[in-house]
């Protein structure tokens, strides 16, 4: 295994390397893990820091260890690294005598990879990603819901571009991260528009590609969400071309790996818990979440203000009716054919006795 990733490294080295790349068969976390996020040009526009397990500054940032019951991993993403920072997780967990363990990553279909390869333990993720990682057999299940953020996802325009409407996306390069949130806004927008996916041509980078792609020209239009949503509109010139208001049903999720959620209910719920805490104290303190999100996320403070202020805040239960609207993304990735099979939303909820045990009241 090591001499494959040296030979892997060795591949890349003076070269331009693309996640399209269909010659790494390399899993994507693992692609992250081993070359990190600063072969993007991009990312530097985003953040200069590069990703790594908060306990172990020199270690990959998704090490495939074996759980325990001492040791949380918890993957977060630009949008949820408030998590991480405000540490009211770790204190929570210190006092149960648990360590968390985090690795930030670019986009919620990574996280997930991980979490199917045992990397980590939870994470927040958009309403796309779990469909993905379930059709490709993720033992994963849903740990709790995450409000809806309309404002917060959108479609981007150069400001000279001809394109006035998501109805001129037609025949156009269309940039986002395949299986994302982006993913599905833009399946919905299209519909609402009159048009099909198949009226585009999608592009799949990850945010920091996409972005390059898109400055460049070498994209029509991008979809993505906060904190890079806002960052582009800032830092790029572009304008948006929609957003999520009236399509965007769904925030996303706290995807948690089977075995964990049923073999640590205590501290899922514990974790559930402090999450919801954070959700309503950074619901009533937008202005000092945008400060610590400034510094931690080294982005413009005008752009974290923008994403702070336009976000909504709060988590729940997963309840039947959204279970129910989950199902009807899951249906309409497979009408694609964007995923190989048929995926039962119902089949990655465990069993009543088990949900009681960590859920939110």
């Amino acid at each position: 295994m090591l001499n494959r990733i040296f030979i892997v490294l060795r591949s890349v080295v003076g070269r331009s390397f693309s996640l399209r790349d269909s010659t790494l068969a390399i899993p994507v976390w693992l692609r992250f893990a081993l070359l990190g996020f600063g072969l993007s040009i991009a990312i530097a526009a985003c953040s200069p820091t590069t990703p790594t397990a908060s306990n172990s500054p020199n270690a990959s940032p998704v090490a495939a260890k074996a759980p325990t019951s001492n040791v949380v991993r918890f993957g977060i993403q630009k949008a949820t690294i408030l998590l991480k920072t405000k540490g009211d997780i770790d204190k929570r967990l210190a006092s149960e005598g648990v360590k968390v363990e985090w690795t930030e990553f670019p986009a919620g279909p990574p996280m997930l990879e991980a979490l199917n390869a045992g990397a980590i333990d939870i994470g927040p993720v958009g309403e796309s990603p779990p469909i993905f990682a379930q059709a490709a057999g993720a033992a994963l299940t849903y740990a709790a819901a995450i409000a809806p953020n309309p404002k917060g996802n959108g479609v981007l325009v150069l400001k000279d571009s001809p394109i006035q409407s998501v109805a001129d996306l037609k025949g156009k390069k269309v940039v986002f991260a395949k299986g994302s949130s982006a993913n599905f806004l833009i399946v919905q927008l299209l519909e609402k528009a009159g048009l099909k996916f198949s009226d585009i041509e999608p592009i799949y980078l990850t945010p920091a590609d996409a972005r390059a792609a898109f400055v460049k020209g070498d994209a029509d239009a991008w979809v993505i969400w906060d904190p890079f949503f806002a960052a582009a509109e800032v830092g790029t010139n572009s304008r948006v071309l929609a957003d999520g208001t009236d399509v965007n049903k769904l925030g996303g999720y706290y995807i948690a790996s089977r075995k964990f959620a049923a073999e640590q209910p205590k501290i899922l719920k514990a974790i559930l818990e402090e999450v919801r805490n954070l959700e309503n104290w950074s619901d009533k303190n937008r202005d000092e979440v945008a400060t610590v999100l400034t510094d931690a996320l080294k982005l413009d403070a005008e752009a974290v203000k923008k994403a702070t202020q336009r976000r909504v805040f709060g988590l729940t239960a997963v309840t039947n009716d959204i279970i129910a609207e989950q199902q009807r993304v899951a249906d309409t990735y497979y009408q694609l054919k964007l995923i190989p099979k048929p995926v039962k939303v119902q089949d990655a909820i465990l069993p009543p006795d088990q949900v009681a045990a960590f859920a939110l009241n």
